[in-house]
């Protein structure tokens, strides 16, 4: 569908960008979550006070804000995407978080190898539907200049492809080191930038929707998020290598309790009053890829390297 105009959404264009999302779709009973919205309280202090991104270039949405144009609409999401890439050039950092549920649906124009589009569910999904992989790469992942880097954090069911990138980085169970796998279509459809970088750090493969949430009074945070931003401080200046093998390790030992450690976690609770881990996917984190040159391994390029 065509770009609508960006919403008076206020901030700045600084070279550090985000957009963060959470739902805890308390429309619908039924799949209620808990976790995201303290997902995007513990993303948003990390980027600020961690990576240097400035307040006012981190657009935040979620189904507690007050702000029509902050809900996280189908038509909010689409028009906040269009928000984080338009213009982008040389140097830009940028950074695409969502929390809360995916879905799959019948693939319809042959691009997908397993038949199935990925997809995000916004707060409205129900009545508008999902935004389908095809559509999220077309929004984000073909802009991508030379110079330009995303990095997208999704902690969702079935988001293993959500932004349908040409390359996805696995382990193998056999002898525990990561490799690249091809996952370009057989239509030929292309996938990638045009010429930035996109990586996408996922908590679940596609398939998988294990639900398990802790009982109330808890707030919670999502087991890919908690390990993630634990790795993170642990050691900021990582490789994707071992920033993936320290969340395996760390999702494998959390056993539901969110301990972050470190300067940023006693920062991080005076901001997200949690006390525990809430499991959307017992899946562990995958990384795809969309480069210039499909022989970039894993454990040579740094994390973040343009956040700093």
């Amino acid at each position: 569908p065509p770009m609508r105009p960006t919403p008076a959404f206020g901030g700045g264009r600084g070279k550090k960008r985000a957009v963060l999302i959470g739902i805890k779709y308390t429309n619908r009973r039924s799949c209620e979550l808990r976790g995201p919205i303290n997902d995007v309280k513990c993303m948003r202090y990390l980027l600020t006070e961690r990576f240097g991104f400035p307040n006012d270039c981190v657009l935040i949405l979620t189904d507690e804000e007050r702000n029509p144009c902050r809900q996280p609409t189908k038509d909010n999401i689409r028009m906040a995407m269009h928000w984080l890439v338009q213009g982008c050039s040389y140097g830009d950092s940028l950074v695409f978080q969502f929390s809360g549920l995916g879905a799959q649906v019948p693939d319809d124009d042959g691009d997908e190898l397993d038949g199935m589009d990925e997809a995000l569910c916004p707060v409205d999904s129900f009545q508008q539907g999902p935004i389908l992989d095809d559509e999220i790469n077309e929004a984000i992942v073909r802009p991508l200049v030379h110079g330009v880097k995303l990095h997208a954090i999704v902690d969702a069911c079935h988001s293993a492809t959500v932004l349908d990138l040409p390359y996805q980085c696995t382990v193998s169970k056999q002898t525990g080191r990561w490799r690249w796998r091809d996952e370009r279509p057989m239509t030929g459809a292309c996938k990638g930038t045009t010429g930035g970088q996109a990586v996408l750090i996922s908590g679940s493969s596609n398939g998988k929707s294990n639900m398990s949430v802790l009982p109330e009074p808890y707030a919670t945070i999502g087991a890919m998020t908690h390990s993630f931003i634990r790795a993170v401080e642990c050691e900021p200046r990582t490789t994707y290598g071992r920033l993936l093998t320290s969340m395996r390790a760390i999702m494998r030992d959390s056993s539901g309790n969110c301990n972050l450690q470190g300067p940023i976690g006693g920062s991080i609770r005076k901001v997200a009053n949690f006390s525990g881990v809430e499991v959307s996917q017992i899946f562990l984190p995958q990384v795809l890829a969309a480069c210039t040159l499909a022989s970039v391994t894993v454990a040579h390029v740094t994390i973040f390297a343009h956040i700093y």
